[in-house]
């Protein structure tokens, strides 16, 4: 027997190609009557740089921000979410917010923080979205598609982009 869907976890990098991934999410929550989980991972920059004295340094960006700004950073990436959710009910003539149950915006490496996620808020199922464009890019930014698909035991669906116009205003977003 298929399990049910009951909670699902939307990954967004915050693009136009993960806001189409979105209106899959929220129409498998519809269909099933499902909450979804959205997360957004903000990864650590690394850096390195010469002290002067002929020794390099290494650090992280995010990590040595001021934890207030940080979090300041983060409520504002969610208000983006939830503002990105409503513009969403005008499209989908849904209830998007309702069907939101929670936002999370860890600080870590995307894969590991989303299979984290997947696993501790018990989503029976992940909604990506791919980018395809140009190969450095592709390369670069699928590896995280990728290496979900390749670790975790839940269903994933992995959105592309259409290739063909949609009634979808994507800059509205």
């Amino acid at each position: 027997m298929i399990p049910k869907i009951k909670k699902i976890l939307y990954v967004t990098d915050l693009t136009k190609n993960s806001a189409y991934a979105f209106f899959y999410a929220t129409d498998i929550a519809k269909r099933y009557n499902a909450k979804i989980i959205i997360i957004h991972s903000i990864e650590n920059i690394c850096y390195a740089y010469d002290d002067g004295r002929g020794s390099f340094q290494v650090g992280e960006i995010l990590a040595t921000a001021k934890k207030q700004d940080r979090n300041t950073d983060i409520e504002e990436i969610k208000k983006g979410i939830q503002e990105f959710c409503k513009r969403t009910d005008t499209q989908m003539g849904g209830p998007c917010v309702e069907l939101v149950s929670k936002i999370i915006i860890p600080l870590g490496n995307p894969v590991e923080e989303i299979l984290k996620a997947a696993d501790e808020e018990n989503c029976d199922a992940i909604v990506l979205g791919t980018h395809g464009m140009g190969f450095l890019r592709q390369t670069f930014l699928e590896s995280v598609v990728g290496s979900v698909l390749q670790r975790t035991r839940k269903p994933v669906f992995v959105i592309p982009l259409p290739s063909e116009k949609t009634n979808i205003d994507w800059d509205k977003f």
